[in-house]
């Protein structure tokens, strides 16, 4: 009798063990994306390295400790480059019992497009005391699948005698669909450093702002502020700042005509 017994006590363990090990095969396999993080808090469909785009749905759960739901919410995320620089912060919103753990929440995050391919996404949790000693945090760098386009910015070039003559360089910006406007407010950035010791200068003064572009049936109209025009002396400059406007936008097939104006002005702008 007590082989016997043993007999089915051993049976018993073996068919728990057999059981226990498909069971967490099971889990393995249909949780693939889940990456449990240690400290309270778990993110189920992002991964460290992952490429993301935005709007990026976020989906986890808080399981404790400093880790709590508060009215709903169970902390916020943010995605931040390099600088320091947030470019979307979306709230942890709870999507069970939030007074019972693990409490499940989605976020949906809307980011700007970065100038880097590598960002931080940072996970802090929710403190409804405000006191810096009970925030927390948690971290790890993903990827942004960035497209980006080549563009051509035309400058001056020292030893070069012709007002108008100017001189391609070409950038690469992000890819946007207002290609148009985010390639002259490349322009009005300047030069690098390298570029200027290559020669290369510009005609148009710092800090000029665009206030509004428009094309319609070919033809641009770009307005700008009186930064523009302010303290500019000599036929030959305000030339050089007319043609890198209007070469710089004339490059994209869909421009057959530039309008200048500032403030609204298209008469007497840009006198020598």
């Amino acid at each position: 009798m007590i082989v016997k017994r043993n007999q089915i006590i051993i049976g018993a363990v073996l068919l728990l063990i057999v059981g226990m090990a498909f069971l967490i095969n099971y889990y393995l396999n249909n949780n693939k994306n889940i990456v449990p993080i240690s400290g309270g808090i778990e993110i189920y469909n992002v991964d460290g390295g992952q490429i993301i785009e935005s709007p990026l749905l976020i989906k986890g759960a808080v399981t404790g400790g400093k880790w709590i739901s508060f009215e709903g919410q169970a902390g916020r995320v943010e995605l931040v480059d390099s600088d320091g620089t947030i470019l979307g912060v979306a709230p942890l919103m709870a999507t069970s019992d939030f007074m019972k753990f693990p409490i499940t929440f989605e976020a949906n995050l809307v980011f700007n497009a970065p100038k880097e391919n590598q960002v931080s996404i940072v996970f802090y949790n929710e403190n409804p005391s405000g006191l810096p000693e009970n925030t927390v945090a948690m971290s790890f760098l993903v990827k942004t699948s960035i497209e980006r386009s080549k563009i051509k910015l035309y400058f001056g070039k020292e030893g070069e005698d012709s007002c108008t003559k100017l001189f391609p360089i070409e950038r690469e910006i992000v890819k946007t669909e207002g290609i148009a406007r985010a390639t002259i407010e490349e322009l009005l950035k300047g030069l690098t450093a390298e570029e200027k010791e290559a020669g290369y200068y510009t005609s148009i003064n710092n800090g000029v702002k665009i206030n509004s572009l428009t094309i319609v049936d070919g033809t641009a109209k770009i307005d700008f502020d009186e930064t523009l025009e302010k303290a500019i002396g000599g036929s030959c400059r305000v030339s050089a700042i007319r043609q890198q406007i209007v070469q710089t936008l004339m490059q994209f097939s869909s421009i057959k005509k530039v309008i200048i104006s500032i403030d609204g002005r298209t008469e007497d702008i840009l006198q020598p």
